[in-house]
């Protein structure tokens, strides 16, 4: 079955770093985009991030460009988000997200907290 796991998240600093990684299993991965959304407190769940199947293209929320940046490994079944000059107002989960055959398939998130 469809599976993707999350992992990477933690305690940050303001200005800090973090690279998320999300490793997907049952499904064939280089065929489909891979998308990162997150969730503050009290918030909806936001598009961060996304990367198409082949990884030439990628696009960002607006107010992200420049510091985050989303990768993919096809070999090793795995997208990546590179998180740079971290603001507390990125404390959130983090979730990866695949449409797989009509349906939204989510991991279990993994905490970013941006705080000094």
């Amino acid at each position: 079955q469809v599976r993707l796991v999350e992992s990477g998240g933690g305690l940050v600093q303001p200005g800090g770093s973090l690279r998320l990684s999300c490793a997907a299993s049952g499904f064939t991965f280089s065929n489909y985009a891979i998308y990162w959304y997150r969730q503050a407190p009290g918030k909806e769940r936001e598009l961060v991030a996304t990367i198409t199947n082949t990884g030439r293209s990628t696009n960002y929320a607006d107010s992200l460009k420049g510091r985050f940046t989303i990768s993919r490994d096809n070999a090793k079944n795995t997208v990546y988000l590179q998180m740079n000059s971290l603001k507390p107002e990125d404390t959130a989960v983090y979730y990866c997200n695949v449409r797989y055959r009509n349906t939204d398939y989510w991991g279990q998130g993994t905490q970013v907290t941006v705080s000094s």
